[in-house]
């Protein structure tokens, strides 16, 4: 488990936008291999992910990194939407994910929102990390691909 006394969460600005783009690239790549092919997945390197970050915020989203002495997960919100919550593969199921997770939802619920979120229907992780963080299914899917579903989780 994460020790909480000495995580810090910063936003994601030009100083360390390159840190919050290794992360979510590394990230990334390994939550969509097992259905992206070799080479979609191989376009999103951390140069493509750095300016899919720098595109967000110019967009109006908030982008924030967690870190444990180094640069270790990062999340983006757009009013009350959570998106791009990547914790690196390694450090992953040792609290990080929620401890991110818990800092966006204040912030959300600060500014009056409910929080809501998407998740891919083959993300078992992320869909684990959800629901034992209070998150429920909406009812509401998008259809992302003939064979993959994508469904909003709502905090209940």
């Amino acid at each position: 488990m994460v020790d909480t006394t000495k995580y810090i969460v910063t936003e994601v600005n030009e100083d360390n936008v390159e840190a919050a783009a290794r992360i979510h690239s590394i990230s990334w790549q390994k939550s969509h291999r097992s259905f992206c092919t070799e080479e979609f997945i191989a376009m999103h390197d951390v140069k493509h992910q750095k300016e899919y970050i720098v595109k967000k915020i110019a967009d109006g989203s908030e982008f924030y990194m967690l870190m444990d002495d180094e640069p270790v997960a990062v999340v983006s919100v757009t009013g009350s939407l959570i998106e791009d919550l990547y914790v690196l593969p390694e450090l992953q199921n040792k609290g990080y994910g929620s401890q991110l997770l818990y800092y966006v939802i204040s912030k959300i619920q600060k500014k009056g929102l409910a929080p809501t979120l998407w998740i891919l229907e083959n993300n078992d992780g992320a869909e684990r990390l959800y629901r034992r963080n209070g998150f429920v299914p909406s009812g509401n899917v998008n259809q992302i691909t003939d064979k993959l579903d994508e469904i909003e989780f709502v905090l209940k």
